[in-house]
């Protein structure tokens, strides 16, 4: 792989990310009302004493009245940042915002970064030791060796939260993970493989005593560092946790340690690992090359001299990605919930037997289609679970619980599992885990997406991304001097050759073109010169013209049109598929749940056929990104309170229709809104009501009603828009919001895509 294509992204646009809107990647929001002088009293003066009271009585109760059990320290000196090396606190910063978009993004858990300006061990433990009343828990991160060792090593013994250094641990546990299944893949007891470890620093110590905890014994382990074999005797480079690895060998080189050896782990540099050292290993070796962004070996060198070897590394393009991601915010979850004291190694082997026990069962369709376009299944190229397994929130938490409960070390031991398991599921929304699916398997697919508005710098920016995120080519409609005196502008005029630009006034295709729009639109009153000129000079046209002739998979456009303009112009070429409506699907997504409000774009008045087709089209796309639809059709009221409006009307006779129709999903109505969205208001008015939790999908009762609704939502809550999307056309066509960033055009650019694959 060229080393242009490991970076998926360029520094100017992380730097855009970082730095636009409000800086940061983390903001701190309110989990209680706040809006009147009650609220405040409650909240704050005079009503917050009473908490602290009982909390003064008795400490346990910070659990209760405080958000102190969901909350992680991420604390960091700066020592040993990414491979970057020693930064200092300060730089350290975007790394610990980051591990904490993570830990809420995948466990729900509230991380707040703290940077420690000091290398002093001693007064980094007190900084961190004091801040104990704060925290559920604390995740050491980016400290470098042999620091991290003490520093974790006093921080448990004087804490009684759990303390994690994440980049010793994390990456022990997925390994630990792999390795529990490779040996059985290979047919080995892992008590008797022989294993070289290739670095001996945080990571490398720590995956090497995981290793030994499972099963691998230690006279077995060959530690190397960049000085060679650590063996007994050994003074140069020494510490006492490398001390403790060294074995009587004979063996003094990387090279002489792998011949033979069952498992090579590599922890070290790119390249450390030669394809003359894997062809010396055993049979099936197993290879675990895990430095980053380039591994010690590429799967492609290793399998080149043996085919036989199973290859992980730390990259998410190729198969077995070691990624910490699975481990961390899993771990915390479980011992966060029983209110844990320590993660000792009882907790850290159940998550990477679970992890591993994960990766033998059968895998869902929606991940197999996302991760490589193909049923995945156990086997050499599948030993570890992908990051966005929808089910490791469930599988992960529950196994580090069990541990703790098991090891004593539970203050607050689940009674229900079953009911704790039901928790776990619900304290995720799927949307984000099944658009990431959606979108990975447009990366293992990728199509050509004509970016109509080529000309515009958002058009532009979102066509580099789009590529570099590995979805396609792009396909910009525009003037090829005015494309790249853009680029230029935007200090970007070397990724011209990147990027494929399309004139429409002087294209190959133009001929094509118009005999193909003249045919369609010569008995609605136009003339071939008419659609020349179209063809010519609108480029939503010349776009949607390319999809229609097979030059190209999806359109994206709206940039500098309304929506009702670009629509117009798309529909020249292309007709509702057969049997179904056009109409926008928004997905509204926040922390708590995501609704898809339809239709927001296209049926001003629709009529009972009209309501029904969308409530099942929408209840289908609502399938397909990964929730079980429950279809509230909405008006004003509630089951037949108004018997004689007109508007009523329609949605109930839509609700007849699903009823004859006997569809396979929950609907109900006619309904309000917060009937719809209140589940506990449903049963206690309307118990006779066929939905069993909240809608999750609103089938307004007219345009302006589902426009109106989409857009405040979308200004006055904190979550994600995604759309609206096309629903309902014969070609994949997606028509962003004229305000739309770069990310938002990237997105729907790449669910275009999908369309065409899904096709």
């Amino acid at each position: 792989m060229a080393e242009t294509d490991t970076k998926r992204v360029t520094d100017e646009e992380a730097l855009l990310l970082h730095a636009s809107g409000r800086p940061g990647k983390l903001e701190i929001t309110a989990t209680k009302p706040l809006t009147t002088q009650r609220d405040l009293s409650l909240a704050y003066s005079p009503g917050v004493a009473a908490p602290c009271l009982r909390i003064a009585e008795d400490p346990s109760l910070a659990y209760d009245y405080t958000a102190k059990g969901n909350v992680v320290a991420i604390i960091s000196n700066g020592t040993a940042v990414l491979g970057l090396g020693d930064l200092g606190a300060q730089a350290s910063k975007p790394v610990m915002e980051g591990k904490a978009v993570l830990f809420k993004r995948f466990a729900d858990i509230d991380g707040i970064d703290l940077e420690v300006d000091t290398r002093n061990v001693e007064e980094f433990i007190n900084c961190a030791r004091f801040l104990g009343p704060s925290f559920g828990g604390i995740n050491l991160e980016d400290i470098k060796a042999p620091d991290c060792f003490v520093i974790e090593e006093r921080l448990r013994e004087i804490m009684d939260i759990p303390v994690f250094h994440d980049d010793q641990h994390g990456t022990a546990i997925i390994a630990g993970a792999g390795l529990i299944n490779a040996c059985d893949i290979t047919g080995r007891d892992i008590a008797d493989v022989k294993m070289v470890v290739n670095g001996a620093g945080a990571a490398g110590i720590a995956c090497a005593q995981l290793f030994n905890d499972l099963g691998v014994r230690r006279e077995n382990i060959t530690l190397c560092d960049t000085k060679g074999v650590v063996y007994r005797g050994r003074t140069d480079g020494m510490n006492q946790w490398k001390s403790s690895f060294a074995i009587d060998t004979d063996k003094r080189t990387l090279e002489e340690a792998v011949a033979g050896a069952d498992v090579f782990v590599g922890l070290s540099a790119k390249g450390a690992m030669t394809p003359a050292m894997v062809k010396s290993m055993a049979d099936k070796p197993i290879i675990f090359a895990l430095a980053n962004p380039d591994p010690e070996i590429t799967p492609e060198e290793a399998k080149a001299v043996r085919p036989d070897a199973i290859v992980a590394t730390g990259r998410s393009d190729y198969p077995n990605q070691v990624n910490n991601v699975l481990g961390f915010p899993y771990l915390f979850r479980g011992a966060l919930d029983v209110r844990a004291s320590t993660i000792n190694e009882a907790m850290k082997l159940a998550a990477a037997q679970a992890l591993a026990a994960l990766a033998r069962e059968d895998v869902p369709d929606e991940v197999a289609a996302a991760y490589s376009g193909r049923r995945l299944n156990y086997g050499p190229d599948y030993i570890i679970p992908t990051p966005f397994d929808p089910r490791l929130i469930v599988t992960v938490p529950c196994a580090v619980a069990q541990a703790a409960m098991e090891s004593g070390v539970a203050r607050k031991p689940i009674v229900d599992m079953a009911g704790y398991r039901a928790t776990l599921r619900t304290r995720l929304d799927p949307t984000a885990d099944s658009l990431e699916m959606i979108l990975e398997k447009v990366r293992t697919q990728p199509r050509r997406v004509v970016f109509a508005e080529g000309e515009e710098e958002r058009a532009i920016r979102a066509a580099l991304a789009f590529k570099a995120a590995g979805y396609g080519t792009p396909v910009l409609i525009g003037r090829e001097e005015v494309i790249k005196e853009q680029l230029a502008s935007m200090g970007q005029a070397a990724m011209a050759r990147q990027l494929e630009i399309h004139n429409a006034r002087l294209s190959d295709s133009n001929r094509r073109y118009t005999d193909f729009l003249y045919r369609r639109l010569q008995r609605k009153g136009l003339l071939h010169r008419d659609c020349q000129r179209m063809v010519n000079q609108d480029r939503n046209v010349f776009a949607a013209l390319m999809v229609a002739l097979g030059d190209a998979h999806a359109v994206v456009t709206g940039l500098t049109r309304s929506f009702q303009v670009s629509f117009d112009e798309v529909t020249r070429v292309f007709d509702p598929k057969p049997g179904e409506r056009v109409f926008g699907l928004t997905a509204m997504i926040n922390r708590s749940r995501t609704v898809f409000i339809a239709d927001t774009t296209v049926n001003e008045v629709p009529d009972p056929e009209t309501l029904a087709d969308i409530a099942v089209q929408a209840a289908a796309k609502a399938r397909q990104m990964g929730h079980e639809p429950r279809v509230a059709l909405l008006s004003y009221s509630n089951f037949g309170q108004n018997r004689h409006g007109e508007n009523v009307k329609r949605v109930r006779d839509a609700v007849a229709l699903l009823d004859q129709r006997k569809v396979d999903f929950e609907y109900d109505g006619e309904m309000s809104a917060d009937v719809a969205l209140d589940h506990e208001l449903m049963r206690r008015v309307y118990p006779f009501c066929r939905l069993s939790g909240p809608a999750n999908v609103l089938v307004m009762p007219a345009l302006h009603a589902a426009n109106i609704a989409a857009k405040l939502l979308q200004k006055m809550t904190r979550g994600t828009v995604v759309g609206p999307l096309l629903i309902g056309l014969d070609h994949p066509v997606q028509i962003v919001t004229m305000g739309a960033t770069v990310n938002d055009i990237v997105t729907m650019a790449a669910l275009a895509a999908h369309d065409s694959i899904a096709r």
